[in-house]
């Protein structure tokens, strides 16, 4: 099992980024709450990872924090609930406000996430609840040596391309981004507005 990776960045494109660790490219996926904090292009990365083999792909991926990896480890145990729809989740929120969410039993916030019905969340609150009680919550300390970016010319594009990854309609995907006001903003911080809205 592959359970941590340093390398530099060598590109981002949500939900996929690309690490080279000592020549080698890792494509890995990662949850919009770790893109959030991705240093600029060139810069060194570590990431706490989860490998997952199928028959057809070996699919790597990558958190910031191990806490994240720990919830998308016990989100993929729950019946239903595969990768994809876990970075979908912990792409719509924090892994500890995930457990906030439900230890208070809010079904109506995780159907908000794309790809959580009803029955979905109702599930996710029964048998999450017990695996959940005794999560601590953790800091969240930004990734060092993070400098400002400057917006990418395609942003909104981007962004709408991750939230059709992540499992939005592209004619929901696309409303969502054009209610942000975009102009100069990367497209993790367009992603990152879309998803807080949608939630409301």
């Amino acid at each position: 099992m592959i359970g941590r990776l340093r390398g530099t960045l060598l590109a981002k494109q949500p939900p996929t980024l690309l690490l080279d660790v000592g020549g080698v490219g890792y494509e890995i996926e990662a949850p919009m709450t770790t893109f959030y904090e991705l240093p600029e292009l060139g810069s060194e990365l570590i990431l706490h990872t989860h490998l997952v083999v199928r028959e057809d792909a070996h699919l790597l991926y990558g958190f910031a924090r191990e806490s994240e990896r720990a919830m998308f480890r016990a989100l993929i145990k729950i019946s239903g609930v595969g990768p994809k729809l876990a970075l979908a989740i912990l792409s719509g929120m924090s892994a500890d406000e995930f457990a906030a969410t439900i230890h208070c039993g809010d079904t109506a916030s995780l159907t908000r996430l794309p790809g959580v019905g009803k029955k979905t969340a109702e599930r996710l609150v029964v048998e999450m609840k017990d695996r959940l009680k005794d999560w601590q919550g953790h800091a969240v300390a930004p990734m060092p040596g993070k400098p400002a970016q400057a917006p990418a010319p395609d942003a909104v594009k981007d962004a709408i391309s991750a939230l059709i990854s992540l499992g939005y309609k592209p004619q929901e995907a696309s409303r969502m981004v054009s209610q942000i006001e975009s102009e100069g903003l990367a497209s993790e911080e367009i992603i990152r507005l879309a998803l807080r809205a949608a939630a409301k």
